[in-house]
């Protein structure tokens, strides 16, 4: 009997690491890919609206949609949640007038990008579109919210950016699935880092950091970690709203205008 559970014990002590090991892209990245019809749909629907794609270098075909400013306005490049279609940003912006553009980006897996995500190849495919929207515009954000904190961050510590827009932000991913997880040993398994607490001493664009006061995914602590790290002017806006529903708060939005238009 004895022998037996501890050949139990050793196999779940080998079995759940293993599995979450191995399960770990499924914990991380939740893709909400457009059907054909779909983006047809989308595009039909918001004929003002652009319809990018790019070829990143391993021929992955990449997808994004760009809501239009005017000639002088600031571009945000937008990084959703982990299980965010940026799709419906494009019935929401134009009623926020936040007198920018927007370029929302389809992660790979995501909306109507090919392939499958991880954390570098989303960091590259971030350095892409910025590379592709500065040659038209000298003037631009980053905006990341939860998982796409951690790409905008990488963002910044390559690129010049005017300024940056974190939406419940991590310190790392480690630190985050240490505190959901923490009978496994993360730090070993994980393979999707984005250490974001690492990077954040050496960039200097001004930070507007937004946190929900009930946020059960990612608690205001992460957040804290990072914006103490953070090299630049940096803003602390806290709202009582939870994890999903921050956007619906009456001080996200404006907000998200006053940084923009630097007030």
């Amino acid at each position: 009997m004895l022998g037996a559970l501890l050949k139990l014990a050793g196999a779940a002590v080998i079995g759940v690491p293993l599995a979450a090991y191995l399960m770990q892209d499924k914990l991380i990245f939740l893709p909400q890919p457009n059907a054909s019809a779909q983006h047809q749909q989308i595009a039909a629907s918001h004929p003002n609206v652009d319809d990018i794609f790019l070829q990143a270098s391993d021929g992955t075909r990449l997808h994004a949609w760009r809501i239009r400013g005017k000639a002088d306005a600031p571009l945000v490049i937008y990084f959703g949640g982990n299980a965010e279609n940026v799709a419906w940003l494009l019935d929401e912006l134009p009623a926020r007038d936040t007198g920018a553009a927007w370029l929302l980006v389809d992660y790979r897996g995501y909306g109507s990008s090919a392939g499958a995500p991880s954390e570098r190849a989303l960091d590259a495919d971030a350095t892409l579109w910025y590379d592709f929207a500065a040659k038209e515009t000298s003037h631009i954000f980053a905006f990341g919210r939860s998982l796409g904190s951690g790409v905008a961050v990488h963002l910044a510590s390559e690129r010049r950016l005017d300024g940056m827009i974190l939406v419940a932000p991590f310190d790392s991913m480690a630190e985050v699935g240490k505190r959901h997880y923490p009978f496994l040993p993360v730090r070993a398994l994980l393979r999707h880092r984005f250490d974001s607490l690492a990077l954040a001493p050496q960039i200097s664009a001004p930070l507007l950091c937004i946190v929900g006061t009930h946020d059960n995914v990612i608690p205001a602590e992460h957040a804290r970690r990072l914006y103490d790290a953070w090299a630049g002017p940096k803003q602390w806006t806290e709202l009582a709203a939870g994890h999903n529903d921050i956007d619906g708060h009456p001080r996200y939005w404006p907000s998200v205008q006053a940084f923009l238009a630097g007030r």
